[in-house]
């Protein structure tokens, strides 16, 4: 995706999160262990600071302040968080900045907080009781992220093998695929790309009706089991 459609929904996800805060504070968050709302959110700000001083100071090391725990303060401070993200990513996206994974660039910085931004906010919205779906085009470029980026990540961390073959992941609403693994993909899992992405990043079960599998499932399934996240 370009730089400025990204930037433009990391502006609309992260105001989103937002209005979220105008809820329950201790509403459990499903997918994320023990974390209420207020945990969340001090995570998602927490890391808008982390990434922005990867742009500015070219750093990894950063660590953010605790958020408040009385509601005006922390929305005080998440927009201010926020803020902080966008003049850092408002930028060329091809400078060169800190980051965990190639490429060093502000690019990375850019496509990733979209997307972190994307799915906690998805929590947020779930915690809170109103849920609105994902933007395929959006979904879809995480989806690439997990292939591209993360499960690699996690194959250099030793927390996961490389494939031994290849798994083809298809978004049945905009038509894109996406393999994984060497050679030919002995397998094929269709679904709309909200749910390729939520599945991806344990929101959704494979099991659920969205999925539709080709070819050899089996293989398929423990090439997802990775672990591709984290």
């Amino acid at each position: 995706m370009e730089p400025s459609s990204l930037l433009g929904h990391l502006r609309s996800e992260l105001d989103a999160f937002r209005d979220c805060l105008d809820g329950d504070l201790a509403a459990p968050v499903v997918h994320c262990g023990d974390w209420t709302l207020l945990d969340l959110a001090g995570h998602l700000g927490g890391s808008n600071l982390w990434a922005a001083a990867a742009v500015t100071e070219n750093r990894g090391d950063y660590e953010a302040p605790a958020a408040p725990g009385e509601r005006a303060a922390l929305v005080r401070w998440f927009e201010g968080t926020s803020r902080n993200l966008y003049e850092a990513l408002d930028t060329d996206p091809g400078t060169p900045a800190w980051t965990f994974h190639p490429p060093h660039t502000v690019g990375f910085w850019q496509r990733r907080r979209c997307l972190e931004a994307l799915v906690h906010r998805w929590d947020a919205e779930l915690a809170v009781g109103i849920p609105r779906p994902l933007d395929a085009e959006l979904a879809g470029e995480g989806v690439a992220e997990v292939f591209d980026t993360m499960a690699p990540r996690q194959v250099d961390r030793g927390r996961a093998r490389s494939p031994e073959a290849a798994l083809r992941l298809t978004a049945t609403d905009t038509g894109a695929s996406w393999d994984y693994g060497p050679g030919a993909p002995v397998a094929e899992l269709a679904a709309p790309a909200e749910s390729l992405l939520l599945m991806l990043w344990g929101r959704a079960p494979l099991d659920g009706g969205a999925f539709v599998w080709n070819g050899d499932e089996e293989a398929g399934r423990r090439i997802l089991r990775g672990p591709l996240t984290a």
